[in-house]
């Protein structure tokens, strides 16, 4: 699935591990997620949009089927 993971971290100023700690999650978690090889549970994805203060479909876009 794509998504803005890494393009919004970056404009935080956060680094991956960062990132990781304020959802609860492993770094390899957020490596996963932002080069696409992972897609996060719902929960998670809640995290990460809380984090960006967005809304999961802003953060996250579903590949056509």
């Amino acid at each position: 699935m794509k998504n803005s993971v890494r393009r919004r971290r970056t404009e935080k100023g956060w680094s991956q591990n960062e990132l990781a700690e304020r959802i609860d999650v492993t770094r390899l978690t957020i490596i996963s997620i932002e080069k696409e090889r992972f897609d996060p549970s719902l929960p998670v994805a809640f995290r990460l949009a809380a984090a960006f203060d967005c809304s999961i479909e802003e953060l996250f876009e579903p590949e056509p089927s």
